[in-house]
């Protein structure tokens, strides 16, 4: 049977991934900067300490197809975030771990990127894959910089490679803006975002395991860049009232004009919150479907109701 690595596999993605791999009979291995649990279906462990160290990949490439790249650093809970340390880690770390996998014969190596590569807000249009990146942050900017290394390392060997750039991914332990939201909707707080005419795409973490799932055996699915999002896009209003119905609650969502929100974020320092919010962000996902046959299995609320039953046992009603 083939084996997978996949870095960031006790994370939110990795557990969902390693679930979903499980089922199709691969043998996982989990590289760990810690000893720790290993996630449902992974086998086998490899102790390689922080990715920006410039760990020693040898012993846990051994024997291994295909990686699957999970782990970055993000600034999410960061007020100052160092620029230099985030690059150390997606950047750096991502190419020496591509570099090690193609010199240990690696069949295929998968690189789970960011939609911040193209950037924050598509507007009126939608964002594709081979679109002109503009990433807005320090977390945007490493996803693009560590994009072009991984390319670099595999470029002319016998190691295939796939990225994906997801959009927001959601499911149980998601953090940061989703679960701020869930909580919002959960306690009944009055939201002033109902006169908000937006898009979204968003994607289920079980959907985009499924896609992975796909990439590694797809012979179509090498030397691309895929976005994948669920099969609607929402605005927010609308996402809030599938969380509240999700939580059996009523959403109280009130309809204060726009302007007086991007007024109200400016005197409060929270415009990139309210960007996040009310702004549109919308992906193009035909290649996916059309050559690769993909769609996910998930409807928008299905994944919102396994996400709620999640967050009922970290919050009970």
């Amino acid at each position: 049977m083939p084996r997978v690595l996949i870095t960031g596999a006790t994370g939110m993605i990795g557990r969902a991934l390693c679930g979903r791999l499980q089922q199709d009979g691969y043998i996982l291995r989990a590289a760990l900067r810690t000893e720790k649990p290993l996630p449902q279906g992974v086998l086998e462990a490899a102790l390689v300490g922080d990715i920006a160290h410039c760990p020693d990949w040898d012993a846990a490439l051994a024997r291994v197809d295909f990686v699957i790249h999970a782990a970055a650093r993000t600034h999410v809970f960061e007020s100052a975030p160092d620029e230099e340390r985030i690059r150390k880690v997606n950047v750096e770390g991502s190419a020496r771990l591509a570099t090690a996998a193609v010199r240990a014969g690696v069949r295929r190596f998968i690189y789970l990127s960011s939609i911040k590569v193209n950037g924050e807000d598509s507007g009126a249009g939608t964002f594709t894959a081979d679109a002109p990146p503009h990433p807005q942050d320090a977390y945007g900017r490493s996803k693009l910089e560590a994009e072009q290394a991984v390319r670099r390392a595999v470029a002319g060997s016998g190691t295939e490679l796939a990225i994906v750039r997801p959009p927001l991914v959601y499911g149980p332990h998601v953090q940061a803006n989703f679960l701020r939201l869930m909580r919002w909707v959960d306690r009944g707080m009055p939201l002033p975002l109902g006169a908000i005419h937006n898009r979204r795409s968003l994607l289920s973490v079980w959907n985009l395991a499924d896609l992975i799932a796909c990439l590694l055996s797809h012979p179509a699915a090498a030397g691309r860049v895929w976005l994948a999002a669920d099969a609607e896009d929402l605005s927010t209003p609308d996402l809030i009232r599938r969380i509240a119905a999700s939580l059996g609650r009523r959403p109280r969502l009130l309809p204060v004009p726009p302007a007086l929100l991007r007024l109200g974020a400016a005197l409060t320092g929270q415009t990139g919150q309210l960007a996040r919010l009310c702004g549109s962000l919308t992906v193009d996902t035909s290649p996916a479907r059309t050559l690769l046959g993909w769609t996910p299995p998930l409807a928008v609320d299905q994944g919102l109701a396994r996400t709620a039953a999640w967050y009922r046992i970290l919050e009970p009603a």
